[in-house]
């Protein structure tokens, strides 16, 4: 009978723990860590670009200024501790005053903490201006020409004062559909019989019957412009200034203020938590829909929205085509051997490339070579560049030549998970290598061409160095898409949200007064990408599912 095995030795030896579990929860630790720290960045852009919206109470603010009550009206910004060498901390307190004018060009005040007494009054009324930022103070009496003076405690100021508000404003609109619209049609049109006469000057094609006619339509547009189109805008804009509001500041100074420049007054400290709430989507709506004012320290940020979603979409439609066919080749008739690896790994290099470097060869050659080249064959003798400047169509290219390398990695992998089987099945009916790519491949493909397109946007929309030198500006005359034929400028300079926090944060000329633009312009382009990104991804799951044989 043979013996039986000693227990002993078929003993397993156990381990304290399974075999890579360390490294499970390191990475579990680092993912955990990158979102939170991710949710933490959110929240304080929401929280600090939010809250710019939100109406705040104004409280009057008596300060002993060396033995002397000064008063002033304003809004508490914040508290922070102040420290100077040698010294011990002091509590600072910074308040939002308004009236620039009134002191000096500065609209926020810094005082001790321990030399102020609070009260909050009721009738305090903050006034947003079309320029100088917001006033604060008393009302005193609304001056409307022709009538007499109506006192602030009349029962019908407010009324009164809301529908001289709402004609101005509809009177500003008037001016600037006006100039931007019939005053800047003639203008153009003097603009392109100007450039005729150079061209023709320039080609040594002079027609002299052309050339007549020309100056007999100039001097017209001229004549009609001095007779009847500019006193018309004079005449508008001196209507402007027919009506004032008379405000007492915290000085006891009485200030006036036309209405031509008035936006909209409230009463911060009467709202209601639904009157702020209301107050609020206001002031969020306008900031999305308004043009910018006072350095792009105030109003809102339209044109930039428009400027980033453009270039953005014009990148995307250049770089997939592009992207693709590389990917196509690359994968589908290229050789496999030594030459496609280095091109593959100088696909994968250029995506490490620094963003600046894209921008000084979009202005070398987008720029100076390509869009100098178009001037001077369709626009010859022309004094300023069209094609030969900085716009939207060259930074949309330059974006797509630097996002491309992550399409053709993103299409390249693709196209390898469709299963082979799909393929041979194709040739197998009859058709042809290009006709299997065609109706096969590239459809059970799409999801993956998708996904590399989402990481191309996410990158573009957010970058800011390369616009700056290839047609990004401060503040754009007019928006690259707009009601005039061709309807799409792509000579057209642009605004950009990314170019625009650059802008507010670092070289704008009250840098207290730009930090709350700071936050709610990121918030915006985070939003916008989010919303770019989510309607690929839409489109990307539809035809996942209507293609789901496919591996990708």
């Amino acid at each position: 009978m043979a013996a039986s095995p000693d227990p002993k030795a078929l003993t397993i030896p156990t381990r304290r723990y399974v075999a890579g579990e360390p490294m499970v929860w390191l990475t579990a630790m680092g993912l955990t860590l990158s979102l939170t720290l991710v949710f933490f960045l959110l929240c304080v852009v929401v929280w600090n670009g939010l809250g710019v919206f939100w109406p705040s109470r104004v409280v009057e603010f008596s300060v002993d200024q060396g033995g002397k009550r000064e008063v002033f009206l304003g809004i508490e910004i914040k508290r922070q501790l102040k420290r100077a060498p040698g010294k011990a901390g002091v509590n600072e307190i910074q308040i939002f005053t308004g009236n620039k004018e009134n002191y000096n060009g500065q609209a926020f005040q810094y005082f001790d903490v321990s030399s102020i007494t609070t009260r909050t009054p009721e009738g305090v009324m903050l006034v947003e201006r079309m320029e100088r930022g917001h006033a604060i103070g008393q009302p005193v009496e609304l001056r409307i020409k022709g009538e007499a003076p109506l006192k602030a405690d009349d029962a019908k100021f407010d009324s009164r004062l809301a529908q001289l508000i709402s004609e101005v404003g509809h009177r500003r609109e008037e001016i600037k559909s006006f100039e931007k619209g019939v005053i800047g049609r003639g203008a153009q049109e003097m603009k392109e019989l100007e450039d005729e006469k150079r061209a023709m000057a320039a080609t040594k094609r002079l027609d002299p019957a052309r050339i007549k006619q020309i100056d007999e339509k100039i001097a017209e547009l001229n004549k009609d412009f001095t007779d009847n189109l500019d006193p018309k805008r004079k005449a508008l804009r001196a209507q402007q200034d027919d009506h004032q509001l008379v405000l007492k500041i915290a000085s006891g100074e009485e200030k006036v203020i036309s209405l031509g420049v008035v936006i909209d007054t409230v009463y911060p400290n009467k709202l209601s938590v639904i009157g702020q709430f209301g107050r609020f989507l206001r002031n969020a709506f306008l900031f999305v829909w308004e043009d910018p004012r006072e350095a792009n320290t105030e109003g809102g940020i339209f044109p930039a929205i428009v400027g980033t979603f453009v270039m953005t979409i014009l990148m995307s439609v250049a770089v997939v085509p592009f992207g693709v066919l590389a990917a196509i080749y690359l994968r589908e008739y290229a050789k496999q051997g030594l030459f496609v690896r280095i091109v593959r790994i100088s696909v994968n290099n250029l995506a490490g490339v620094p963003s600046i470097v894209f921008g000084v060869f979009g202005l070398g050659f987008f720029v100076y070579i390509v869009g100098g080249s178009i001037d001077s064959f369709f626009y010859p003798g022309r004094p300023d560049p069209v094609f030969g400047t900085g716009a939207v169509l060259w930074a949309s290219l330059t974006l797509a030549l630097m996002t491309v390398p992550v399409v053709i990695v993103a299409t390249e992998e693709s196209i390898a998970s469709v299963p082979r089987g799909m393929r041979e099945g194709s040739l197998a009916c009859g058709a042809s290598k290009w006709q299997t790519i065609q109706r096969i491949v590239l459809p059970a493909s799409i999801p993956g061409i998708l996904t590399g397109l989402i990481l191309a946007m996410a990158r573009g929309a957010g970058e800011v160095a390369p616009l700056m030198l290839v047609g990004v500006v401060k503040l754009a005359p007019a928006l690259p898409v707009g009601g005039d034929f061709p309807f799409l400028h792509l000579d057209y300079k642009f605004m950009h949200l990314g170019f625009h926090i650059y802008d507010v944060g670092f070289q704008s000329p009250d840098s207290e007064a730009a930090k709350p633009m700071v936050f709610a312009t990121t918030l915006v382009l985070i939003l916008l990408v989010l919303a770019l990104n989510l309607s690929a991804i839409m489109i990307r799951e539809r035809l996942r599912r209507k293609y789901a044989t496919g591996a990708f």
